[in-house]
């Protein structure tokens, strides 16, 4: 038996087998490369679920972190931090929300945006009974708070009973929204782009008609940016292609670039009527070395003209799908904004990404029978060929022409 084998079995013994694993360890990376215990290189065009938007072993981030190590690491929110501050800053002007929390990962920050809208109604007419409309097909993560606002079933089930006062609309029907508001309506949730929903993005329409009728009805509009977030979509954050800004908004994933850190802003309007000292708090939340992380990310986007070279690349890779869904029968549609893209197949997808990793790229699906593309925001043409090369061979091999 390998060593990596034998690896494999002792983690299978100790780890609560919560997921079902690739039978892959991953040793290191540099750069859109990953290369697992045995040397194997692969393609890395899933970026851990959208995080590593600068890629593997980007020098300047690791040198940044490492610095902030031999420095200080944690001190809790009793007291002031620098890289938190900075980060913060940064932040707000990248976003052009006014006011930030930082939390350890994107349900978290979920956690918090939901407490603000309650606490936000609460304030406003003193009632306990308010309600969130959230969309079907949505995922906002796995703790209670962030699961009761998914709007999949098969998630919640064996979990129920949820949090109370959750409705839940579709995505891009503006009247399945509107049926849903009633006076206890404290706030609409929606991820700008739909992730592991299957790879949709908002209608433009759609989103500019809840933003009138949450001005209309002073309800919070919030948006999930966790995934679509931090430059993947073609701008810092998707919602500022649209014309409009959100009441609060939620980032994680690409913020820190491997660091676990998340926040959730919001408007000073929002944060002036909401939490309070004693509302909400966090252990790790903005502690120096995730906030250094931030901080540097913020740094480097801004420096390498990140957003200019997603709108650069997004072309090329749309076309490279495109060429695909137009070569093969399984492949029914290609949807997707900037670098957050998915193939939709009429047959299930997970053959193919088994066969993609055997032939050394990391895929991931939406859903059963749809490819999702989130690499590093840092690819080059070179690396859409042969992520293409390699998909097309694997297609082939499963399902022919």
């Amino acid at each position: 038996m390998s060593t990596s084998a034998q690896q494999i079995l002792q983690a299978e013994e100790d780890l609560l087998h919560t997921y079902n694993r690739y039978q892959i360890i991953f040793d290191h990376g540099d750069g859109l490369y990953l290369y697992d215990t045995e040397g194997k290189k692969y393609l890395d065009f899933f970026a851990g679920i959208a995080v590593f938007a600068l890629g593997h072993h980007y020098k300047d981030y690791d040198d940044a972190l490492k610095a902030q190590i031999d420095k200080l690491i944690h001190t809790s929110n009793y007291y002031y931090n620098e890289p938190a501050i900075e980060a913060a800053h940064k932040l707000k002007k990248a976003s052009g929300m006014d006011r930030v929390f930082f939390t350890n990962s994107g349900a978290e920050a979920i956690e918090g945006a939901l407490k603000t809208a309650r606490k936000y109604a609460f304030i406003r007419d003193g009632h306990t009974d308010h309600e969130i409309i959230a969309m079907n097909h949505s995922f906002h993560g796995r703790t209670f708070g962030a699961l009761s606002v998914t709007g999949n079933a098969h998630y919640r089930e064996a979990f129920e009973p949820m949090i109370g006062g959750v409705k839940f609309a579709d995505m891009n029907d503006i009247e399945s929204v509107k049926a849903q508001i009633t006076e206890k309506t404290c706030a609409v949730l929606l991820e700008t782009v739909q992730g592991e929903g299957g790879i949709h993005p908002a209608d433009p329409a759609f989103l500019k008609e809840i933003r009138k009728v949450c001005d209309e009805k002073d309800i919070l509009l919030i948006l999930d940016e966790i995934q679509c977030g931090v430059g993947r979509c073609g701008a810092m954050y998707a919602w500022q292609k649209y014309g409009i800004v959100p009441d609060v908004m939620t980032t994680a994933k690409a913020l820190g670039c491997g660091v676990p850190v998340g926040a959730f802003l919001m408007t000073e309007k929002v944060a002036k009527q909401s939490l309070v000292p004693g509302d909400h708090g966090t252990t790790y939340g903005g502690n120096p070395l995730a906030c250094a992380a931030v901080s540097k990310v913020l740094d480097l986007f801004e420096q390498n003209g990140m957003i200019e070279h997603v709108n650069l690349v997004t072309p090329i890779l749309e076309k490279a799908l495109d060429g695909l869904a137009e070569k093969y029968d399984c492949i029914i549609d290609r949807r997707g904004m900037g670098l957050m893209q998915g193939l939709e197949f009429n047959v299930p997808v997970a053959p193919i990404i088994k066969g993609c990793l055997e032939r050394g790229l990391v895929l991931i699906n939406a859903g059963e029978k749809i490819l999702r593309f989130v690499p590093p925001l840092v690819i080059e043409e070179s690396h859409i060929r042969e992520m293409t090369e390699i998909l097309e061979e694997s297609i082939r091999s499963v399902y022919g022409k």
